[in-house]
């Protein structure tokens, strides 16, 4: 602890008595500074003590004294030593009636007890503080780091800081997830500072932030060195941190920055095991990818799994995907194979699992959030994810992956599954630049025909083919003989110089109609 006015008036050798402010010796003692200025206020900082011989004060004026005193005590001194036996025998009566009145405590301070011996008795204590915090700091990291080498994951880590700042301690991931927390009840009490987390995630490491209620009061520490946050430290209690607990802090913060960046550094090896795997799969070597997956991620390959492709606007998109992605599997136990691809990331995810799910929940998400004006956020992807696969059908599932991109590409959506291409109808696809692009031009000839009230051409082939070319009933559709029905498919075909008994040709009409339907506005 600082000294304080009381272990002042305590120490046998400066021989100080209390003349105002008794209650409020406990005050602490930042520094003792001797001044005989009127009004010393200007040259203080707060937490001095004061001491004076009142030279150049009119110590016997009540009103002078009260001005004074109410200056010191705004100026958050913490109290004020007044040396008797050099300009007065006795301290003036003046000078502790405006004490008692302000609150601000006064000490007599006899003619034997130099200023300096107070000086060096309040630096003294101060050294003695500040050692005894370096010594306690240096024990919480020497124990701390015990913690961080003993293997054991970050639980004891925390659980020592929250003993060492008399307090609690959690742990977050890059998604803003509590990942752990010490004592227990603190994970709730932490889970509730998720979006502050979230917030100091988007801030350049190393960060920090306090915020608090009534509860207490939480320092919020960013950890990692790069452009981001790899997670987040949050320590609460029930004051300020003291000089000790500061270094117990920052030696949890420096630890688990390691841990971080060391886990990154598996983590890359663990990606290029898995950029193997998977190659080995897309050859068509399901026993070979086995072999080398071993334990880290054969257990994903003996259930069926997901094969997604992601693509993002920026770099920033990807990674804070694939690290939600990796947050969500590491809390539940599940493997996860990802591997970065150029612009884009391949996953290989356990089917009905919570990387997926929180795969989802990301797209979800961003598809809800309003477009920003000027184009895509930095956090913005497109996500193609195959139907539920197998180690010896991952060339399909890429395939399928790829498919879905393209369709999420088109339609503007964060994520497309693959299954809802197969269960839906494939005229959503043509919904592409290029394939009207196709249809007006196959089409564009029978259009400029109707136009110019030479018959109804294009309304008589979307007829016929809907009837799969039976004339008759086509030609009742259309309210006309079957003969002029016949006279029209001909102008067709002379028109188009396209066979109608091509099987192709007849699809392709069919696709462009359809296509023309759907770019053109029903009418009201």
């Amino acid at each position: 602890m600082p000294p304080t006015l009381a272990s002042l008036v305590q120490h046998s050798a400066l021989k100080l008595t209390v003349r105002a402010g008794a209650d409020r010796l406990g005050t602490p003692v930042r520094w003792a500074h001797a001044s005989e200025l009127a009004d010393p206020v200007p040259y203080m900082d707060g937490g001095e003590l004061l001491l004076v011989t009142a030279t150049n004060l009119d110590a016997d004026d009540p009103e002078s004294m009260r001005r004074y005193v109410r200056r010191l005590a705004g100026a958050g001194v913490a109290g004020v030593g007044f040396a008797v036996g050099v300009n007065y025998d006795d301290v003036p009566a003046a000078l502790v009636d405006a004490a008692e009145e302000a609150g601000l405590p006064l000490l007599e301070v006899p003619r034997r007890t130099p200023f300096l011996a107070i000086s060096k008795a309040v630096s003294a204590a101060i050294a003695a503080d500040q050692y005894r915090a370096v010594t306690a700091g240096f024990e919480a990291q020497r124990e701390l780091t015990k913690a961080a080498l003993a293997g054991d994951g970050p639980a004891e880590l925390l659980a020592r800081l929250a003993a060492h700042i008399d307090g609690w301690a959690a742990l977050y991931d890059t998604s803003g997830a509590v990942l752990a927390a010490a004592p227990d009840w603190a994970a709730r009490r932490a889970a509730r500072l998720t979006p502050d987390v979230e917030r100091l995630r988007d801030r350049p490491a190393p960060a920090s932030v306090v915020v608090g209620d009534n509860e207490d009061r939480v320092e919020l520490q960013s950890l990692g060195t790069g452009r981001r946050a790899r997670g987040a430290l949050a320590v609460g209690t029930g004051a300020a941190l003291g000089t000790a607990e500061r270094y117990a802090v920052h030696s949890a913060v420096a630890l688990l920055t390691l841990t971080t960046a060391r886990s990154r550094s598996l983590q890359g090896a663990e990606q290029r095991l898995g950029a193997a795997v998977l190659r080995m799969l897309l050859a068509g070597q399901p026993d070979h990818a086995r072999a080398v997956a071993g334990d880290l991620y054969g257990g994903l390959l003996d259930a069926p799994f997901r094969l997604l492709i992601a693509e993002a606007a920026a770099p920033a998109g990807s990674e804070l995907l694939t690290e939600t992605m990796e947050a969500a599997a590491a809390r539940t136990g599940e493997a996860l194979l990802l591997v970065p691809e150029a612009e884009r990331v391949v996953v290989l995810a356990a089917d009905g699992g919570s990387a997926v799910a929180a795969c989802a929940a990301y797209a979800e998400a961003q598809d809800d959030r309003a477009p920003r004006e000027g184009g895509a956020e930095d956090s913005d992807v497109v996500v193609g994810l195959s139907a539920p696969s197998g180690p010896v059908a991952v060339s399909a599932a890429y395939k399928q992956a790829e498919q879905a991109l393209s369709v999420a590409r088109r339609r503007g959506r964060a994520l497309v599954e693959h299954e809802e291409l197969a269960a839906g109808s494939v005229l959503p696809l043509l919904a592409d630049d290029a394939v009207r692009a196709f249809a007006d031009g196959m089409l564009r000839a029978l259009y400029e025909h109707d136009a110019k009230g030479r018959g109804d051409l294009v309304a008589s082939l979307r007829a016929w083919l809907s009837r799969h070319g039976q004339w008759d009933a086509a030609a009742a559709d259309l309210g006309v003989h079957r003969h002029t029905l016949r006279y029209r498919m001909r102008r067709v075909e002379e028109i188009l110089g396209r066979s109608l008994d091509d099987p192709d040709v007849r699809m392709e009409l069919w696709l462009a109609l359809k296509t023309t339907e759907a770019a053109t506005p029903a009418e009201e």
